[in-house]
């Protein structure tokens, strides 16, 4: 049986590493990954670090961040740094389905495969998993990695940021998903160097008039209010994406603000695209819109926090979230 020494051990020696998070990269995604090869680096290894697609312009200011190879731009120097690598670290992702077409090319590759992940239900694809539904972030369990082989010490200012990046945006800036052990290693990275006012500023206040613009018309003409199941729906459709010009990065965040109104504890953020509607649901307290999703919209993710997609027209994916609604959440009042 594979243990954390026998890890130590492989990575005793230069090799080359590729790292892999999954598609529509966020903060923790693009945060471990970009940690995970800076600490690799300094160990010796050749790294590279590939994503499915792009991640948004947010997250410009992590160090790196602009030599990731993205495969739906470089299709054939993502699949070379896949089949080049002896290793290849699976971050941030459970199932080679959310690394889209890749997931063939880490399927068929003989490199040995390790996975860090906080998903639930992790598919038996790697060699070794690290898998831990109770981290707040995999930029969490990136810090614990690197501490448990020995090498805490290689955590300095520039790639603890990443990592607390990830524990930020994972946790709405320790809003949601914490534990006493993530506040121990924010103070750790805090006391090594880590500017958290700066990666709050850049997270966080950094929108576009576009962006603003577009979260105002969210709020002004496409929020709907279910009162009875404490419950607050925004419907963008692709006439919105037309008129606003959204991009990728565009819309992020915007399910939270629903959560900010008082006495709203689920939050479903819903859009239309070209062929399909996605949705992004957030809930407070013991509602799991982890269950709503991967019961009724192909998805997944955690409790609080869970995501899911439908091929259906958007009023129909509208009606059907309305419909199992009450299956999760008691009314406050019977009908």
């Amino acid at each position: 049986m594979i243990d954390l020494q026998d890890i130590k051990t492989k990575l005793s020696l230069s090799t080359d590493i590729a790292i892999i998070a999954h598609r529509n990269p966020d903060g923790d995604a693009l945060g471990s990954s970009i940690g995970l090869q800076l600490f690799l680096e300094r160990i010796n290894h050749q790294v590279k670090v590939v994503m499915p697609s792009d991640h948004p312009d947010t997250f410009h200011f992590l160090p790196r961040v602009d030599d990731i190879i993205v495969f739906d731009q470089e299709h054939d120097r993502a699949r070379e740094a896949l089949s080049k690598a002896k290793i290849i670290f699976c971050l941030d992702f459970n199932g080679l389905d959310r690394v889209d077409k890749l997931g063939i090319t880490i399927n068929e590759s003989k490199a040995f495969k390790i996975m860090i992940d906080h998903h639930i239900d992790p598919e038996p694809f790697v060699d070794y998993a690290i898998s831990d539904s109770g981290a707040s972030s995999t930029c969490e369990m990136v810090y614990d990695f690197i501490t448990d082989l020995g090498y805490n010490h290689l955590i300095d200012p520039i790639l603890g940021e990443c990592l607390m990046t990830g524990i930020i945006t994972d946790t709405g800036s320790f809003k949601y998903n914490t534990n006493p052990h993530v506040y121990a290693i924010a103070g750790e990275l805090k006391a090594k160097g880590v500017d958290d006012y700066m990666l709050n500023d850049q997270i966080y206040n950094t929108m576009t008039e576009k962006q603003l613009r577009l979260l105002g018309h969210c709020l002004s003409e496409r929020f709907e209010v279910i009162p009875q199941y404490q419950a607050g729906i925004v419907a963008i459709t692709k006439e919105d994406f037309k008129k606003f010009d959204i991009k990728r990065g565009d819309t992020e965040g915007i399910v939270n603000y629903i959560l900010m109104m008082r006495g709203i504890n689920v939050a479903a953020f819903i859009r239309e695209q070209p062929t399909i509607v996605k949705l992004s649901l957030r809930s407070k307290g013991d509602i799991s819109v982890q269950e709503i999703t991967r019961n009724h919209f192909n998805g997944g993710g955690h409790k609080n926090a869970s995501g899911g997609a439908a091929y259906a027209k958007l009023e129909d994916v509208v009606s059907r979230f309305k419909k199992v609604l009450p299956k999760y959440v008691k009314p406050l009042h019977s009908a």
